[in-house]
């Protein structure tokens, strides 16, 4: 009886066990995302987007901007009421109810401390992005504030953002590997890999053909 009862358990086992088969990348995405050679390109891509996010920052904590932005918060506020306004009509540019009422009951209420987070996120993003620092958690929240911005309606240069961004993101091997993410990585490690155990994981390979 015990034996039955041993072979049905084991039975059941194999049955809820999924059997994985571990499917090589492709040459060209191990060659953009994983190679060396390739850091060269994210070490351009990485320049100019944290040029820009430090010069939207710097607009804001201490340029033009600065007024509407750290001093009062009344350019978020003015952004928010005209993206709730925009939600309006059959041709609407802010499409989804569930963030006009994010909005409206969460950043309107709390527009100068909105804004000033949004001024200190784009400036440190912008220097992280520069020195290859965490790159790709930088790149992440980088679009994070791309997306808040096309969800209430600016487009503006927001889809290069976040197309660059993205490939920030999928290229964390190498995206910083010319900068500060090539001695922080092995270090600091990853959230499956912590310290030193992440470099097996964090250099990127020595592939240099397509």
């Amino acid at each position: 009886m015990k034996t039955l009862e041993r072979n049905h358990r084991d039975t059941v086992a194999s049955a809820d066990t999924i059997d994985v088969t571990n499917i090589e990348e492709p040459r060209a995405a191990r060659y953009v995302f994983a190679s060396k050679a390739a850091s060269w390109i994210w070490l351009v891509v990485r320049l100019w987007l944290g040029y820009e996010w430090i010069s939207a920052g710097t607009s804001k904590l201490w340029g033009a901007e600065s007024a509407g932005f750290w001093r009062t918060g009344l350019g978020v506020k003015g952004f928010a009421l005209n993206a709730i306004a925009e939600s309006k009509g059959p041709h609407a540019q802010v499409s989804y109810g569930w963030w006009v009422a994010i909005l409206r009951h969460a950043v309107l209420p709390h527009y100068l401390l909105v804004a000033r987070v949004d001024a200190i996120a784009e400036f440190v993003i912008g220097i992280a992005l520069v020195l290859g620092a965490f790159t790709a958690i930088a790149a992440f929240f980088g679009l994070a504030l791309n997306f808040t911005y096309v969800f209430s309606g600016a487009i503006s240069t927001n889809p290069v953002f976040i197309i660059l961004g993205i490939g920030l993101v999928l290229a964390w091997r190498n995206a910083g590997w010319i900068g500060l993410d090539r001695y922080l990585l092995p270090r600091v490690g990853t959230p499956w890999h912590r310290g030193n155990h992440a470099s097996a994981v964090t250099h990127p390979a020595e592939t240099t053909e397509p």
